[in-house]
């Protein structure tokens, strides 16, 4: 459940500020789908630990799903590939707080970004969706917003003018927002980092102290064995101390009956 709270400043943004901040928009129908085995990006919060088999675990929640550009990407994107570019996007499914899904067959305006490893995401802008689907709404408000090129003569994205007042108005209305959201993704980047950092600092903590119990084991028992020893070592002292006195009475005997004899 605490994984699911939003920040408590959380304010929901418009689509067209969301779009602004989003890395990567590309308009694109879904091929096919493929079951994701567990991953860094498919997990559930139960699921700490990768399972079993590749599979297990996941019960088919997880999926990705190879795209075709209908579009070029939105002007601003950071992804440069022409219409017609087939792409694998993964991270998609039903998680425990939220839902990426698409289906076969239809088309979708993506929000996406690429991660250090150039593997395709949903990005999920100010924690709100981050896949739309090809309705002539939708359709209006990117082409409003974005100005798509060498589409396919099957589509009509650019058949609504775009009304550029309104877009400069958003623009000027989402600069401190999106200063304030980029603020908050690196405070956040940071704040995981120690978080990482103490992890790492608790565990290597953790891997001392069983060592010290161990060692503290050790001696205990070390020091066990040995009071044995010295107790049957006293013991054994203590039995031949008190027939010394009766040795030496024969030794004193002995040497006064040769004496006479002689």
């Amino acid at each position: 459940g605490g994984g699911c709270q939003l920040p408590a400043e959380w304010r929901p943004l418009s689509e067209g500020c969301r779009a602004e901040l989003a890395a990567i928009i590309v308009y694109a129908r879904v091929l096919a789908l493929h079951p994701d085995p567990y991953g860094a990006y498919n997990y559930l919060p139960w699921q700490r630990d990768p399972p079993a088999g590749p599979q297990q675990g996941a019960g088919g929640l997880f999926y990705s799903a190879e795209i075709e550009l209908l579009c070029d990407q939105a002007w601003g994107s950071m992804l440069e590939v022409p219409a017609g570019s087939r792409l694998n996007l993964t991270g998609l499914g039903y998680f425990s707080c939220h839902s990426h899904t698409v289906m076969q067959g239809y088309a979708y305006f993506f929000f996406l970004r690429m991660d250090e490893n150039y593997i395709l995401l949903p990005h999920g802008v100010n924690f709100q969706e981050a896949i739309f689907p090809d309705t002539q709404e939708n359709r209006r408000m990117f082409a409003s917003l974005f100005q798509f090129s060498n589409c396919s003569q099957a589509q009509h994205v650019l058949s609504f003018s775009s009304d550029w007042e309104i877009q400069e108005d958003n623009r000027l209305m989402c600069s401190s927002v999106q200063k304030a959201l980029f603020e908050e993704e690196d405070r956040v980047k940071k704040l995981q980092q120690k978080v990482a950092t103490l992890e790492k600092r608790n565990k290597q903590l953790r891997d001392r102290v069983k060592k010290v119990k161990r060692s503290l084991r050790q001696a205990r028992k070390n020091t066990r064995h040995m009071e044995q020893m010295n107790r049957k070592l006293s013991e054994k002292l203590s039995s031949a101390g008190g027939q010394i006195p009766y040795i030496n009475s024969l030794k004193q005997e002995n040497s006064h009956g040769t004496y006479l004899k002689v």
